[in-house]
This record gives structure tokens, sequence and C-alpha cells, in this order.
């Protein structure tokens, strides 16, 4: 059996964590539903927040620590809840594209070559500079950091590289399929 002072703690906390309970759980709320954009999972990592809380028998010097120890647990939580939900359905794509078999035309295929083909001749009119960071950043998938260590320059530079090589090549594209005139768009 309890003695009255065990009681009346026992209610002071009980008392405590639903006062904390009634003004955090509305932040905390909000905090999840924006970061796992469900109105069922952020009350159900809300309420695994406070759950936690309670089990471990943690004790803050204040309400706002215990506020802000909530705070990051549902923001953690629901990181990793929304990180989750972007790898199952990328499996679940993937699962889904394998099982549809895409029969390849004749027609297709040759597009598709002819496609290659004028990309790789618009890359030889690049200058050479922009084409190689163009060609280890699409073609050897390299990271920027990569291929800056790769080609003894900076990664910033590498970024601008790549960038003015995509536009360039877009431009050389767009100008050998007739779709530019003297520089303006024909139809």
């Amino acid at each position: 059996m309890k003695n009255g002072a065990g009681e009346a703690s026992e209610k002071t906390s009980i008392g405590e964590f639903r006062r904390l309970y009634e003004t955090v759980f509305p932040i905390l709320f909000r905090v999840a539903y924006r970061i796992a954009g469900s109105e069922e999972a952020a009350e159900d990592l809300c309420q695994e927040a406070f759950f936690r809380l309670h089990e471990k028998n943690m004790v803050f010097p204040s309400p706002d620590e215990a506020k802000y120890w909530l705070i990051r647990v549902v923001k953690n939580a629901s990181l990793n809840y929304a990180k989750r939900k972007v790898r199952e359905r990328k499996a679940y794509q993937r699962a889904f594209r394998e099982d549809v078999k895409t029969v390849e035309t004749g027609e297709n295929a040759l597009l598709k070559k002819e496609s290659r083909d004028e990309v790789r001749e618009a890359l030889l009119k690049l200058p050479e500079n922009l084409r190689v960071v163009l060609i280890l950043k699409e073609y050897g998938e390299l990271n920027y950091k990569e291929i800056g260590r790769s080609l003894g320059i900076s990664e910033g530079n590498v970024k601008v590289r790549v960038f003015r090589a995509r536009e360039r090549l877009a431009g050389i594209l767009k100008n050998e399929a007739g779709l530019v005139k003297d520089g303006k768009y024909v139809s």
C-alpha cells in the first residue's frame, strides 16, 4: 500500500503530465504533420513520444525542458517515418516497373539510337573543359567533389561547369533540331 505522501506526489505527477500533454501536444502534432504528411501518422508519433516520456519516468528541471525534449523526439521520429515512406514507395515503384515488361519496337530502338548519336555529336561540340565535367557527372556518375578531385578544380567550379555544359548542350540540340533559327524560336 502506498502512503499518503506517495499518493499526493503521484497525483501531482499525473497532473503535471496532463498539463504538459495539453499544452505541448498541439505543437508536436503540427511538427509531426508537416514532416510526416499524414494526420494519422502525426498523432501516432506524438503519442509514442509521450509514451516514451512516461515509460522512462523522465524528470526535467522545467516544463520547457520537457517540451524541447518532446519536440526533438517527435521531429526525429517524423523524419525517420518520412524516410521510411520514401524508401517503401521507391521499393514499390521498382517492383512495379520490374513487373511491367515493355516491348521494344524497331521504331523506338531507332529513335533511341538516333537520340544517343545526336547527344554524342553535340557533346563533341562542347569545349573540352565543359565536356569532361559533364561526361564525368552524367556518364561516370561521379559527384561534384569526386570530379573536382580528379580534375584538380574546386567543387564550386565543377558545379558551374556542369551547369554551363548542360545549358550549351541544350542550345546545341535545339539548334540542330531546328527549333531555333537566328537565336529565335520557331515552330
